[in-house]
């Protein structure tokens, strides 16, 4: 049977009937909208429609299909469209689910399954149900470079210095707590040193800050969604009201907190289908617990397993090392990838030091791509550290070869965005202090440091905003009437842009451009870059900030300055405003093995394995296996990133410390040496 595109008709029941399977071909053709298209294994998951379903996705097996598929299966057996969650972590995911969604079941339904990251899903939840925390419906999200000011401040509220801690690191304790359901006025419970307990002393003011401000940080989306759940029932009740179906991707990668959220919204029905593949689980330094996946079954008794093992997309050469490999693990579901190609051996090949390692393979794949016309974009360079990509860009600038280092600043780090989106911020939440000091003399307006910081200690010893304490410091002479009045004057401009903003039928992007205009922030772009193709370079990111806002109004049916605000901030660790057209551009990939996730290459070298690189030394350190096995969880995602071409390189020495030390092959080479044999060579390369 061909999915058609579905009528307006379609039944609104919650209830279905199960359907006859057809049989499964030897392959699924890609593209296609069948259930025969689907293999036997694709086509069982596809077909459990109720109860909780663990769906074991091995690399290159066909996740999104089953999950895709899954969803117009269920409509197709009656679910109300709008009664189905579809839940991914990135929004480039979510995007790709939505368009494959689409071709499978029309455009004619009057609902469609909620398709969203774990972050717009609990904005959602949040937006409809945070006053009963206390925090304005309207609450902003802030950045990193938000949340690095705010813990700034309450360090210096506790009169603790950088020296003693750093801004970066009281945000990975509160980021460690808020993963693990901490809230502030436990934190002291889960403290080992002097450290933890300033840290927690800092986190109740960094959080009494950021509710002051109506804003909430990344970490808070989850952690409060979470916490509406448990203390408010009626939230939760509501909230578990809106689904029938609850489908999570990639389900390996969740946190405590998205655990808790998950297991909340079923608990009624547990018609729960999770997807994922826990030997591809390598985000535990960022709160990802691998146990969620392996004890699904102990969680929702009952639970059925599907096994998606048939591999489409790399050789049975490739396969081979990546399932010896991952079989030295022990805590995982047992599985074995079945490929479909055959290919060329792997490659691995060892080099007296890290120079000549890179030479020589910049080498191979210059000869490659200039002598046997290989695409750029066919090839990827994976390593385990940021510090290791230097010499091979430094080779491959040398043979003029193109080269793309993924995961380098994003659109949403520059400092001329960071001061639109403060701007913006401020107009949209009046509250928000923290990107009201960023921007109060940006560009200059006669506004200074010394002053605002006097306003500033001023409003916190009384408990008021900086606006409320002008007129008093003017009389007790600590800042001038001048100042007084540039402030006055600024203040005026944001309310006048907070009504331009908010005017029916106003032009999001129009107002904007006045925004712009009126602060003369090009006088700041002056200040800043003295070469004309530098100042060029930072207008043009103005000039995209405002073709964002632009974009975002044409596709929106609604569009308010709040709502896009909430687009940007989540759409923040997506690559945004070109970067995916940057990304597709004809050149080499270098990036880290983290950030090859969810990708796939023609040609892959994996260089560096070496002990203390892969595993990283951090790991040998630990005291524990989990640590080790999660680094050989990452080396697994890095060979099964190869569709036909693999080579994997390693130094005998490496430059350390500014001396040549000796270097150890990773013990993950020892590991796959069955599967492997010989050391070879790929393919003959003249000198």
């Amino acid at each position: 049977m061909t999915y058609a595109p579905f009528s307006n008709e379609a039944s609104p029941a919650r209830g279905f009937a199960k359907r006859p399977s057809a049989p499964a071909p030897s392959a699924p053709a890609h593209g296609s909208g069948s259930l025969a298209d689907l293999n036997a294994s694709q086509r069982d998951a596809v077909t459990t429609l109720a109860g909780p379903l663990l769906v074991l996705a091995g690399a290159g097996t066909g996740k999104t299909r089953v999950i895709t598929f899954r969803m117009a299966e269920l409509i197709r057996n009656g679910v109300e469209p709008s009664r189905i969650l579809s839940v991914t972590f990135t929004n480039k995911a979510a995007k790709e689910m939505q368009e494959r969604m689409s071709h499978l079941i029309g455009k004619r339904l009057r609902s469609r399954p909620h398709l969203s990251t774990f972050h717009s899903l609990c904005v959602r939840v949040l937006r409809e149900e945070i006053e009963a925390l206390g925090y304005p419906k309207q609450f902003v999200i802030y950045d990193r470079g938000d949340q690095e000011s705010a813990a700034r401040k309450a360090l210096r509220d506790i009169r603790v210095g950088d020296k003693t801690l750093k801004p970066g690191d009281l945000l990975s304790s509160i980021g460690r707590w808020k993963m693990n359901g901490v809230l502030p006025d436990r934190a002291t419970d889960f403290i080992n040193d002097d450290r933890d307990f300033l840290a927690a002393s800092a986190y109740r003011r960094y959080q009494l800050s950021l509710r002051a401000a109506g804003a909430v940080d990344f970490d808070d989306l989850l952690l409060l969604t979470a916490q509406l759940f448990e203390e408010f029932p009626e939230v939760l009740g509501r909230q578990q009201d809106k689904f029938d179906h609850v489908q999570i991707d990639e389900y390996q990668d969740t946190n405590e907190m998205q655990f808790q959220i998950v297991s909340a919204l079923v608990r009624p029905h547990h018609n729960l289908c999770v997807v994922g593949d826990d030997d591809q689980s390598i985000y535990g330094w960022r709160g990802a617990e691998v146990k969620h996946i392996l004890g699904f079954q102990q969680k929702f008794p009952g639970a059925k397993v599907v096994r998606l093992q048939d591999n489409y997309r790399c050789t049975t050469q490739i396969l081979q090392l990546a399932n010896q490999l991952v079989h030295h693990n022990l805590g995982r579901h047992k599985k074995v990838l079945v490929a479909h190609k055959e290919g060329v051996a792997v490659a691995v090949k060892p080099f007296p030091d890290e120079e000549l390692e890179a030479e020589s393979i910049v080498r191979e794949i210059n000869y490659l791509v200039k002598e046997l016309n290989v695409p750029p974009q066919d090839v990827a360079i994976l390593f385990r550290t940021n510090e290791q990509p230097r010499i091979f860009e430094s080779e491959l600038r040398r043979l003029q070869l193109p080269y793309l280092l993924v995961g380098g600043q994003s659109f949403f780090d520059r400092r001329e965005v960071r001061d639109m989106m403060a701007y913006l911020k401020v107009i949209a939440q009046p509250l928000d202090e923290v990107s009201l000091l960023r921007i109060i003399n940006v560009p200059s307006r006669g506004i200074g440091d010394t002053s605002v910081t006097k306003l500033l200690d001023r409003a916190v010893k009384s408990g008021r905003r900086i606006w409320d304490v002008v007129a008093e410091a003017v009389t007790e002479k600590e800042i001038s009437v001048k100042t007084a009045n540039a402030i006055a004057a600024f203040r005026q401009l944001l309310d006048e842009y907070r009504e331009r903003f908010h005017a029916p039928g106003a032009s999001l992007a129009a107002t904007f451009e006045g925004l712009i205009d009126v602060i003369d922030y090009e006088s700041e772009i002056a200040k800043q870059y003295k070469e004309v193709q530098q100042q060029l370079a930072r207008s043009g990111v103005i000039e995209e900030c405002v073709t964002a806002m632009r974009q975002y109004e044409q596709r929106t049916a609604r569009p308010t300055l709040s709502d896009f605000l909430e687009a940007t901030s989540l759409n923040g660790n997506d690559r945004e405003f070109g970067d995916d057209k940057e990304f597709e551009q004809p050149a080499i990939k270098l990036m880290t093995l983290h950030s090859a996730k969810g990708l796939e290459f023609p040609r892959v070298y994996l260089v560096g394995w070496e002990e203390g690189l892969i595993p990283h030394q951090r790991s040998i350190d630990d005291d524990s296996s989990t640590a080790v096995e999660e680094e050989r969880r990452l080396a697994y995602v890095g060979i099964t990133r190869a569709r036909d071409h693999l080579t994997i390189s390693h130094s005998l020495t490496r430059m350390k410390w500014g001396k040549r030390r000796e270097s150890h092959p990773s013990r993950f080479l020892r590991e796959m040496t069955v599967a492997i044999g010989e050391e070879t060579e790929a393919e003959a390369v003249p000198e």
